[in-house]
């Protein structure tokens, strides 16, 4: 059961059809991207920066891998060009370019996440686990879920004795995942069991990923230890107004 969705703003009437293409070419393209990525193959690290449009109205940012980056947003290719030095290889996820690119699309600027993923894992979460799917009336509440609620669509949510698991479809339709661990239960091995939970519920050859704040210790240690792998990292600038 699906715990919400985002509605995104419809274009005009005469925008739609332009707008409608390049976003499928968009989600195609990221989508590719990410597949790749997810499988071991990366683009040669020559520093190229592609510029998509966005996959949808909610998500734009940057995708960096080593010596690659590919930025969806709704502006001028040439604008990015003439922002980036060339040659930076650093220069797409650059404080200064990111806050550029924020203001101009009139978003907020963003913070930079390590972007992991893990392949799925067969059969289901193990049961001494005690994960339990919340339904929307009891998982609406949680703030956890409502924020994943903003930046996801198809979200559903588990609960287990001291903690919470999320998964959800972002950019490009890929699937993400995201834990909470209650204070008391901390330091204690939950937050790795959560995560590599997640791996058993996504469909079959689906992978899973999961952005996560470098700063965060803690979670990077969970997810490392869960099986995921850092592949990139991702900055998106959210359109909700600051906090």
């Amino acid at each position: 059961m699906s715990l919400g969705q985002i509605t995104e703003r419809q274009p005009s009437r005469e925008q739609r059809p332009m707008q409608e293409g390049a976003r499928a070419e968009a989600r195609q393209a990221l989508a590719a991207v990410l597949a790749n990525a997810a499988a071991g193959q990366f683009p040669p690290p020559d520093g190229q920066v592609d510029v998509v449009a966005q996959p949808s109205d909610r998500d734009a940012g940057v995708i960096s891998l080593t010596g690659y980056a590919v930025i969806f947003a709704d502006t001028d290719p040439d604008w990015v060009t003439a922002s980036l030095p060339p040659g930076d290889l650093s220069g797409p996820l650059a404080a200064s370019f990111l806050h550029a690119l924020a203001h101009r699309l009139g978003r907020q600027a963003p913070s930079i996440d390590m972007l992991t993923c893990a392949a799925r894992l067969a059969g289901p979460p193990p049961p001494d686990l005690g994960l339990t799917e919340l339904t929307a009336s009891a998982g609406a509440a949680h703030p956890r879920i409502v924020r994943a609620l903003h930046y996801r669509d198809d979200v559903r949510a588990w609960q287990a004795p001291g903690g919470i698991v999320l998964v959800g479809r972002g950019v490009a339709g890929r699937f993400e995942v995201a834990i909470e661990v209650d204070p008391a239960h901390r330091s204690r091995g939950l937050g790795t069991r959560l995560a590599s939970a997640a791996r058993h519920l996504v469909p079959a050859g689906q992978p899973l990923w999961a952005q996560i704040a470098p700063a965060n210790a803690a979670s990077v240690r969970a997810f490392l230890a869960a099986g995921f792998r850092p592949v990139g990292a991702e900055a998106l600038l959210s359109a909700d107004p600051p906090e």
